[in-house]
């Protein structure tokens, strides 16, 4: 019997442990694979982009809130040019800092696409976290796409919706 109570002891920490790590929504070596330097390239156009997203919306009443999961979606929306972002930041509904995903140049190909997930479990933004996007791109390039796509699935319940990036400079 003791033996069963450390089994399940210890399956519980493992478990745990894991939880942890599914909370981690930093996909670093991504962005590590993805570092360039830009330093030679002139000609790139600055721009800076802000998007809305939320991490939990509020349910019935202003108390109850009903958490989600945060797709983040970077996008190359130019068929021939490669485009850099800059810097990714992640904010709180406070205007906090909350996490950095990048500040060394990174680039993405022609029509490429990656993306950030921030967990349903990971409520630390809140209900008005948002995101700043520094970026160049090549004279005549289109500009970058940024979309949220916010999802929560419990039970028979589902709930999705949308937010895109505003250019701010």
């Amino acid at each position: 019997m003791k033996k069963n109570i450390y089994l399940i002891i210890a399956l519980l920490v493992m478990l745990g442990c894991q939880a942890e790590k599914d909370l981690d929504s930093i996909d670093t070596e991504n962005w590590l694979k993805r570092k360039i330097d830009i330093s030679q390239k002139d000609s790139l156009e600055y721009g800076k982009s802000y998007l809305s997203v939320y991490s939990q919306i509020y349910s019935f009443s202003q108390h109850e809130k009903y958490n989600l999961t945060g797709m983040i979606s970077l996008r190359n929306t130019s068929d021939v040019d490669t485009i850099y972002l800059l810097k990714t930041e992640y904010f709180d509904t406070q205007g906090a800092l909350l996490r950095t995903y990048f500040d060394s140049p990174i680039y993405l190909a022609p029509m490429e696409t990656t993306e950030i997930i921030i967990d349903q479990k990971d409520v630390a933004g809140g209900t008005g976290s948002n995101f700043m996007f520094e970026w160049k791109i090549p004279p005549t390039c289109p500009e970058p796409l940024f979309e949220g796509v916010m999802i929560s699935m419990q039970g028979t319940q589902g709930l999705s919706f949308t937010t895109q990036a505003k250019r701010i400079r």
